[in-house]
């Protein structure tokens, strides 16, 4: 055996396995109330696995958080060559939004936890890039659909803040109230009505008789 073999775990799940077992315990018992040794049990690996790939827990923490944003900046990407109605393609837009967020929500749970509470001593990351990429591209689709008139001509960031607390509420409600189940047909639902508000009226035809 190489000593780079004896330096290197070659458990390719391990990394994963770490990940996913600090974000249950920094989401459970917080960032700075979990330990190294902790998280190492709660994946099946030794610490020096964990040192190899993330250094330190800081490390494993930020790359937590940058993976789960690469993941959604991709898909705010995809999302610039959907087709269809703006209406459409926000709703869609919503609904993948929605289902990352379900897929991840223990480090969306982290991430709230550090955002409006105390920082719990866990290194800095810049959350609000995220939401700023969020809003632009919703207040894009905004300005598109008042262009072809499929939305009414109004204020494009009052619309944009309408959208975003729609998202945002569904969110913090499956964090705060699970018992409800809402869900994507629950979240498409309110977007619809929000956009009959928005619908552009038709115009009334001239000359009907009285």
């Amino acid at each position: 055996m190489t000593t780079l073999t004896k330096k290197r775990p070659w458990d390719r799940g391990a990394r994963e396995r770490l990940l996913t077992g600090a974000s249950r315990l920094f989401a459970r018992k917080g960032y700075a109330a979990a330990t190294v040794r902790e998280i190492v049990q709660e994946a099946g690996v030794s610490k020096p696995v964990l040192y190899y790939y993330f250094k330190n827990k800081e490390g494993l923490y930020l790359d937590l958080m940058r993976e789960a944003l690469a993941r959604f900046d991709a898909l705010l990407e995809e999302s610039r060559q959907h087709q269809g109605s703006v209406r459409e393609r926000l709703i869609l837009l919503a609904e993948r939004v929605f289902g990352l967020f379900m897929e991840q929500i223990e480090v969306a749970r982290l991430a709230y936890s550090i955002y409006f509470g105390p920082s719990q001593g866990a290194p800095f990351f810049d959350f609000d890039a995220l939401h700023l990429k969020f809003r632009q591209v919703l207040m894009t689709l905004v300005e598109e659909g008042i262009g072809n008139q499929e939305i009414k001509k109004k204020n494009v960031l009052d619309i944009t803040i309408a959208l975003l607390g729609v998202i945002n509420v569904a969110m913090e409600l499956r964090l705060g109230h699970p018992e409800l189940h809402l869900g994507k047909k629950e979240l498409r639902r309110v977007l619809h009505l929000l956009f009959e508000g928005l619908a552009r009226e038709k115009e009334t035809i001239r000359g009907k008789k009285g």
